[in-house]
């Protein structure tokens, strides 16, 4: 049986990250096609990630002729997670070709899972809820023998006689070791190596070495793995690096867990690992305040080749931490601030506006907090309630108009709050554009030791100052307007 893949993230729907272009291939799709393939099927993935349109699905279409057509998300992508509606249109425009066409329509993404009917109403056939790849094998090997019997198929819903049938529950997997390589040889990895090496100057990759997250921030959206944790071994994340470094020759990971390495003893065994195979890693992961604070986690991963730690900062008010259910503290997040700059790390922030009972006073403490510790770069964006978390329940009401952005740069407040939404989409310019210019005021002291740099510097002062001040004056404005 011919199984076509494909995804529904494409870049050029997002414009923001159209302009970045800082491409990851859809790593959850590949290990859904390795997994296939490794059971006899004839794979192929059709990867939309430069994409002009979902008609551009047309010819492998017509010319492949699959049997089955499964739109796989990569879970592992943040921006997969955000269920933005122009990739979800174009989701249900790819059912509706391949339908058109004979295929069975198979789909596991966040956003199905929350929305399973809109996607049967496209023409999916099968929506797969939770960790898909044991779900979607049995759900091929049933389709292969034309079964229309699908109710011993755990994490699955369809429709049968015009009602909608869900299955049992599936529980995610435990030996991660199990899986096989991800199937890197269905995607053209050249677009995405071009891309990188323009718009930065080198090539990152994206590799994954856990699922789930154990926290319980009551706003994070966790359709597909939920609060279970379960990662693969030191040993098994090293032999792909070998093999990815002599395939491609990358020069940057982006390890895209959730939460890098939470499991006791795991970094300090990986860095030993690294260290013995000589891999000379630089790489980035998004990890927690408090994790980073705990064994020697931080110098551990110093060894390893560490450059960037992206940390779900949100507020420099405990109050938001609290009512987030963060479980950290503003004292974790300056302690491993400081103690990843003292190790030659580059500390970097999520931060988040917008949280309900926010006011001014708080977003005041989240400037001040950012100025103080000077983060290398931060990543601003408002609360966005999805379904499955308390903070959806807290607001859902608010939500009769619009409910998803329409892509990841709209950063529309959906729910009544202390300012009105177009407050916090200015407010996220601002603080973008006070923090870039205060790093800039920083350098400027490494003016005598690099004039080239230290001058470029002085640039960017000066063009950031202006671009500040008409950025606070229309913060006020809209303050004023409340």
């Amino acid at each position: 049986m011919r199984v076509l893949f494909t995804h529904s993230y494409f870049l050029r729907f997002d414009p923001k990250q159209w302009a970045l272009q800082q491409p990851y291939a859809p790593l959850g799709t590949m290990y859904a096609a390795a997994v296939l393939r490794e059971h006899g099927y004839d794979v192929r993935i059709h990867d939309v990630m430069f994409a002009e349109s979902a008609k551009d699905i047309l010819l492998i279409l017509e010319t492949y002729q699959p049997d089955l057509l499964v739109i796989y998300d990569d879970g592992f992508n943040y921006l997969t997670k955000m269920c933005l509606t122009n990739m979800r249109e174009a989701a249900f425009e790819m059912s509706k070709m391949a339908k058109e066409r004979g295929c069975k329509v198979v789909v596991s993404s966040s956003d199905s899972t929350d929305h399973f009917e809109m996607y049967m109403d496209a023409g999916a056939d099968l929506v797969i809820l939770g960790e898909a790849e044991m779900t979607l094998l049995e759900a091929a090997n049933a389709i292969k023998t034309n079964t229309t019997d699908f109710s011993n198929i755990q994490g699955l819903t369809y429709r049968e006689h015009g009602n909608t049938i869900k299955t049992v529950h599936r529980n995610v997997m435990k030996d991660l070791d199990s899986l096989p390589t991800p199937a890197w040889d269905l995607v053209d990895m050249e677009p995405y190596k071009k891309a990188w090496q323009k718009s930065s100057g080198y090539f990152s990759i994206n590799m994954g070495t856990t699922r789930g997250c154990p926290f319980k921030c009551n706003w994070c959206a966790k359709p597909i793995y939920g609060n279970r944790y379960n990662t693969r071994s030191p040993q098994n994340v090293v032999n792909e690096l070998k093999f990815l470094k002599e395939k491609y020759g990358f020069d940057h990971i982006w390890f895209c867990d959730d939460i890098f390495g939470l499991k006791p003893g795991w970094v300090n065994e990986f860095a030993d690992l690294v260290e013995k195979e000589q891999l000379h890693l630089k790489f980035k992961i998004q990890s927690r305040a408090d994790l980073l604070l705990q064994e020697n986690n931080i110098k551990a991963l110093a060894r390893a080749g560490c450059d960037n730690v992206w940390i779900g900062a949100e507020s420099g008010s405990q109050k938001i931490l609290d009512a987030m259910d963060k479980g950290t503290t503003i004292e974790q997040i300056a302690a491993s601030t400081r103690l990843l700059k003292a190790n030659g790390i580059k500390p970097s922030f999520f931060i988040q506006f917008g949280y309900l009972g926010e006011t001014k006073e708080d977003i005041q403490k989240t400037i001040k907090m950012i100025n103080q510790l000077m983060p290398y770069s931060i990543g601003v964006s408002v609360s966005y309630p999805l379904p499955g978390t308390g903070f959806y329940e807290k607001v859902k009401q608010d939500l009769k108009e619009k409910a998803n952005w329409t892509d990841s740069d709209e950063l529309k407040l959906m729910f009544r709050n202390t300012y009105q939404p177009e407050y916090y989409k200015q407010l996220h310019h601002y603080v973008q554009n006070n923090h870039r210019m205060h790093v800039a005021i920083e350098s400027i002291q490494k003016i005598f030791s690099d004039p080239i740099k230290g001058l470029r510097k002085m640039v960017a002062v000066c063009y950031y100052i202006p671009s500040q001040i008409i950025a606070s004056y229309r913060l006020k404005a809209l303050e004023r307007s409340i």
